[in-house]
C-alpha cells in the first residue's frame, strides 16, 4: 500500500523552531492530499495542517501563522516547519497520506507511526 516515514520531532523550549518530514512510498498514485495531525494525551486526533494534490492549504486555527506545510513533489515529502512552538504545540504528530479511489468521492487514508514533539516552557 503506501509506507510513511516521519522524522524531525524532538524537545525544545517555547518559542523554539522544528521541522517535520514525512515521505511516503508505495503505491501512492492518484495522490489526494497529505498532511499531519496531532494528538495529545487525553484529546482527540486533530488536523494541524495538510495540502492538496493542487497545491492548496488548510491549516488549524491554532498553528496558522506559526506552522507552514510544504511539499516536494519529485520526492513525495511533505514538511512542517513549526515556529514560535507553544507548550499547547506538545503532541505526537502522526502524517498522513490520501489517496484517490477511483469511482468514489473518498480518498483512502495511510497512516505514519508518529513522532513526538514536546515543547516546554
Amino acid at each position: 500500500q503506501v509506507q510513511l516515514v516521519e522524522s524531525g520531532g524532538g524537545l525544545v523550549q517555547a518559542g523554539g523552531s522544528l521541522r517535520l518530514s514525512c515521505a511516503a512510498s508505495g503505491r501512492i498514485l492518484p495522490f489526494y492530499a497529505m498532511g499531519w495531525y496531532r494528538q495529545a494525551p487525553g484529546k482527540q486526533r486533530e488536523l494541524v495542517a495538510d495540502i492538496t494534490s493542487g497545491g492548496s492549504t488548510n491549516y488549524a486555527d491554532s498553528v496558522k501563522g506559526r506552522f507552514t506545510i510544504s511539499r516536494d513533489n519529485a520526492k513525495n515529502t511533505v514538511y512542517l516547519q513549526m515556529n514560535s512552538l507553544k507548550p499547547e504545540d506538545t503532541a505526537v504528530y502522526i502524517c498522513n497520506y490520501k489517496r484517490v479511489v477511483l469511482g468514489t468521492p473518498y480518498p483512502q487514508s495511510f497512516w505514519g507511526q508518529g513522532t513526538q514533539v514536546s515543547v516546554s516552557s
